[in-house]
């Protein structure tokens, strides 16, 4: 799916009365819905460096981007925006939006330590070789994430506290981590 259908995804969801599992569960349409208003809230604030800019205006040949999400994701609601936002800069950067949860289940391909986390982005070249992927976060939130996880930190506590790393960091570190890789 493109990024438009993506949006109409979350949509469909949210306004749903029955939603399909998982969104059936109180916890994670409310996150969708918390995730909806975050990216909405980003595509409007969230601002690309100008060295990034010049990194991807300087790309010549097409280039195709899968980004693995799902509406529920947290760190998918700070760091897709993002990376859409980057792509649009460049006409030869083609992106496509896959479902963890739905076919083809290319997940399987990009676990980090055994888990299907996302979001995962995986860059193709013209003849469809893949240059690089990366995810699920930056390199910086990720260290949180374990130091709280060693912590022994519940799950509400640990997403408030990405959450204010995300609102904090503004998405420079996952530019960063982009432009080393787009060399």
């Amino acid at each position: 799916m493109n990024f438009r259908e993506y949006l109409s995804y979350f949509d469909e969801i949210l306004n749903n009365p029955n939603p399909p599992a998982p969104y059936n569960d109180k916890d994670y349409w409310e996150y969708t819905k918390l995730n909806r208003a975050r990216l909405n809230r980003w595509l409007k604030q969230g601002a690309i460096d100008e060295s990034f800019k010049i990194k991807i205006k300087a790309i010549d040949k097409p280039q195709s981007w899968i980004i693995i999400t799902e509406p529920w994701c947290g760190d998918a609601a700070h760091i897709v925006p993002f990376i859409e936002m980057v792509s649009q800069i460049n006409p030869l950067i083609t992106t496509k939006y896959e479902l963890r949860d739905a076919p083809p289940f290319r997940i399987e391909q990009y676990l980090s330590n055994g888990s299907k986390s996302i979001p995962i982005l995986i860059v193709f070249d013209e003849e469809g070789n893949e240059k690089f992927h990366w995810g699920p976060r930056p390199e910086k939130a990720q260290e949180l994430y374990l130091d709280l996880k060693k912590q022994n930190t519940n799950p509400e506590d640990t997403r408030i506290a990405l959450q204010n790393w995300y609102n904090s960091n503004k998405g420079e570190e996952l530019q960063k981590e982009l432009q080393a890789l787009l060399i």
